[in-house]
């Protein structure tokens, strides 16, 4: 047999025939051809034609411990040679899942001591809106079912995850979204610049969720979802008043708080979570990605002690994954965390690393094509504008998928969402490879508006 790891161009042709990519314009891609990513190490990427790239979205927001990393393959390998696998119903548990869910109930915010296992952020989002459905069932008041989201936010895509997601184009296919979901205003404030301060638009934002409430009713409002930071949406770091004033608006009108943390999790915004960063105090909380960086699939939702009572009130949740709590993924976000604790990464990226980062990019806001610098901890979003005092482009989506391009002919990747550059690097990255990561885009910037 021919060894494919050997011909990029016949691994090219073979994915084009029979791979099916996700939010991929397919016919587009077998034109040109996808890049064929071979080996990894450390924040780095090769493709099989030996172009080396700094990995600055660590994968898709989830290597935080970086690649190649032995002691998650080794406690992976043991663990399959002893159990491969075994589901965890039928009042079945396994040693990894049971360690794996104490560990969690450690590192969590206090109060949230349950874990629920499944193996993705969408699966993880889908169970969340079983589960509080159920909650408020399990404690008599069925219904308050309706779920609040906002507009731009990504929760996954399956049938729940993108319709308590906020982004339009998904909700263009596939009869989305589903009944009991509404959203709301982001906090954006670069949409609202020119006119508002920031803190109008953390309260003016806030105020939409008790609008939606009072609108709908409060006895009908089962939970309000966000993301502490908006991921996918372009690194949306919301006014320093606007959670504060969800907690209230949710407390007062008896709706449970639901942290989406599938990208904030696990160190990414210089705490284990982003509800620490932001003080926020969730009933649930959505776990994936760098859970295990990404080594194995495996997500979650850590449940409250008020949650979990509600919950058994009900008895049986009829619900549940083939691959709940898979032994092998369990031991892999073991190891990964005991890294993570071991060589004090979050405290690194806190003290040291992501401050260095927000300050190198910070130096773009001088630019006069960046209108606004976003982030925190290991996030960061760079706003492409035409000029200083313009905010959007004639056409959105173009100028940065043409800045992603030169990322990439320059050894970098960077996502663009529409017209914003985000970056979320593994959380291992040096201050060193750091300024590679800003010299790079600002070559990439500097060539962007060069070719326009």
């Amino acid at each position: 047999m021919e060894n494919l790891h050997n011909s990029g161009a016949r691994l090219q042709e073979l994915d084009a025939r029979h791979h099916l990519h996700p939010f991929t314009d397919s016919p587009a891609l077998a034109k040109r051809g996808a890049r064929v990513i071979s080996k990894a190490d450390g924040v780095y990427l090769w493709d099989v034609d030996g172009n080396k790239f700094l990995d600055g979205m660590a994968g898709l927001w989830c290597v935080n411990v970086g690649y190649g990393r032995k002691e998650i393959l080794d406690a992976v390998a043991s663990q399959m040679q002893q159990l491969p696998y075994y589901n965890t119903f039928f009042q079945t548990t396994h040693p990894p899942v049971v360690e794996l869910s104490a560990k969690i109930a450690e590192l969590a915010p206090e109060g949230l001591n349950r874990v629920f296992f499944c193996s993705s952020g969408s699966e993880a989002n889908d169970t969340v809106l079983r589960m509080v459905r159920h909650y408020w069932a399990s404690v008599g008041k069925p219904d308050k079912h309706i779920v609040i989201s906002r507009e731009n936010a990504y929760h996954g895509s399956t049938m729940a995850g993108a319709s308590l997601g906020g982004m339009k184009p998904m909700h263009k296919q596939g009869g989305l979204p589903i009944d009991g979901i509404e959203h709301i205003m982001q906090p954006h404030w670069f949409l609202h610049s020119d006119s508002l301060s920031e803190a109008e638009v953390g309260s003016m934002a806030a105020q939409a969720l008790e609008d939606k409430i009072l609108e709908v009713g409060a006895d009908n409002v089962a939970a309000f979802i966000g993301e502490p930071v908006q991921g996918a949406g372009g690194v949306i770091v919301p006014p320093s008043n606007y959670w504060p004033l969800i907690q209230e608006i949710c407390n007062k009108h008896n709706v449970l708080l639901v942290a989406d943390e599938v990208i904030c999790g696990f160190g990414r915004t210089g705490n284990w979570f982003g509800s620490n960063t932001f003080d926020i105090n969730p009933d649930l909380i959505a776990i994936a990605k760098g859970l295990s960086s990404g080594y194995l699939p495996i997500g979650g939702v850590v449940v409250s002690d008020k949650v979990a009572e509600g919950l058994d009130a009900g008895g049986e949740f009829n619900h549940g994954y083939t691959y709940s709590g898979h032994p092998a993924c369990a031991a892999a976000a073991l190891a990964n965390i005991e890294i993570m604790q071991k060589e004090k990464i979050v405290e690194t990226v806190a003290a040291t690393t992501a401050p260095y980062l927000q300050k190198k990019l910070g130096e773009f806001a001088s630019h006069p094509n960046v209108g606004q610098v976003r982030g925190v901890g290991m996030l960061g979003a760079l706003q492409l504008v035409p000029a200083k005092g313009q905010q959007k482009f004639e056409k959105s989506d173009v100028t940065g998928t043409r800045c992603r391009e030169h990322c990439l002919n320059n050894g970098l990747v960077m996502r663009a969402v529409d017209d914003a550059m985000i970056l979320s690097p593994p959380l291992v990255i040096s201050e060193t490879q750091i300024d590679e990561l800003c010299e790079k885009a600002l070559k990439s910037i500097e060539q962007t508006f060069a070719s326009t």
